[in-house]
């Protein structure tokens, strides 16, 4: 077995027949990993899944610490409904963490009551709604700063998006889908790079996309601007080739862009300006999916293959096992300033499963992967 285990790491791997509930199993050619920390999962009680479903996914599949994010749906703005939310979560075995509305239902107006969030939530957002204006947002940062918040961003200028539903590009066109232009997240990027270094706000930027947005991060970390950010685990594995005869188990927001985007995304990956990778898991019922591509729902299980999709960085060579695990679970939670300290999982990196509704741990069978074989599983979760 090799103990990738990062050296703060408290568990005593030297006792797994101890751990409740578990046997010892054979660990031969396998990794022992600390618990993963996903900075982007969609873990609620709606009419795709429930939190009790995507909790139990979440855990089967290693993820003991899932950071959540606000949408208009459920702002997570109100301290009583995070303690409920929590409570739930944790009685199937998770730790829920919430990332709070920035501005009140995240209408881009009024700043929310970021102080009375401020020890109930990891973070602020405003998800992908935009600003009412730059005053605004000017503002919001400044308010984050005194409460020494950090604010993360998921980069998207609304009137450059607006109806789209699949990057800009040549698929899109034949396709006859509207497509949002890369620069629809450039610009807002940009934008909330300058307020940042303005405001001396620590920012994470999440799910970015494209080649031109880790560009600007790269420039943004040589200025020594506090910021990190992540990546989506699809986003390295998938192009826009994959919505290709209107395949809505590929439609995400933002979407899968061009090859030359992946390409870039890789690279900042290697070269550290990626700072993590999260899940961007958000369930949606397959009738949901079935829908003409535009009026479907965005949205991609991100649990169940996201160890799978991980080993694969390693084989392909373009991470080690150790970076591989600094971007799933010891960078996330330095970012969220998570203690992911107690616990362990096993990883067999070697076994080869095919992706089926049945062994799908999540309510949300949306995958594009339906039908492959990967490579890599979590067998078994410890608690310490």
């Amino acid at each position: 077995m090799q103990n990738l285990l990062c050296d703060h790491h408290t568990f005593d791997v030297t006792n797994l027949s101890n751990m409740p509930d578990t046997a010892m199993p054979n660990t031969k050619g396998k990794w022992l990993l600390p618990p993963l920390v996903d900075l982007c999962g969609v873990i609620a009680d709606n009419e795709h899944a429930s939190i009790k479903t995507e909790s139990q996914s979440a855990k089967a599949n290693g993820f003991l610490h899932v950071c959540t994010p606000p949408t208009y749906e459920r702002p997570l703005d109100n301290v009583s409904v995070l303690d409920d939310l929590a409570k739930k979560a944790s009685e199937h075995g998770i730790n829920l963490h919430f990332i709070g509305a920035l501005t009140q239902n995240l209408n881009g107006e009024k700043l929310a009551n970021i102080a009375s969030l401020k020890n109930k939530t990891v973070a602020v957002s405003n998800g992908r709604c935009g600003f009412a204006n730059d005053d605004v947002l000017l503002r919001a940062l400044e308010y984050a700063k005194t409460f020494d918040i950090k604010v993360f961003f998921y980069p998207n200028e609304p009137s450059l998006s607006k109806n789209g539903v699949a990057h800009d590009g040549y698929v899109a066109s034949y396709h006859g889908l509207m497509g949002i232009p890369w620069i629809a997240e450039t610009v807002a990027l940009a934008k909330q790079l300058l307020i940042v270094e303005e405001t001396d706000v620590t920012a994470h930027f999440s799910q970015l996309s494209c080649r031109s947005s880790i560009e600007l991060i790269r420039n943004a970390k040589a200025k020594g601007l506090p910021v990190t950010c992540d990546v989506a685990m699809h986003q390295l594995h998938l192009t826009d080739d994959a919505i290709d005869g209107y395949n809505t188990l590929a439609y995400v927001i933002p979407p899968l862009r061009s090859n030359t985007d992946q390409k870039a995304l890789l690279k900042g990956l290697q070269d550290g300006t990626i700072d993590a990778i999260c899940s961007h898991h958000e369930p949606v019922n397959l009738t949901a999916k079935k829908a003409p591509f535009a009026d479907s729902v965005a949205g991609i299980n991100g649990f169940d293959t996201f160890m799978a999709l991980g080993v694969k960085l390693v084989n392909d060579g373009i991470l080690t096992a150790k970076q591989l695990v600094e971007k799933i679970s010891i960078n996330p939670a330095k970012i969220a300033n998570i203690d992911n300290t107690h616990g362990a999982i096993l990883v067999n990196p070697a076994l080869a499963w095919t992706v089926n509704h049945d062994n799908l741990t999540s309510h949300g069978k949306n995958t594009p992967f339906i039908n492959q074989t990967l490579v890599g599983k979590v067998e078994q979760v410890f608690f310490d």
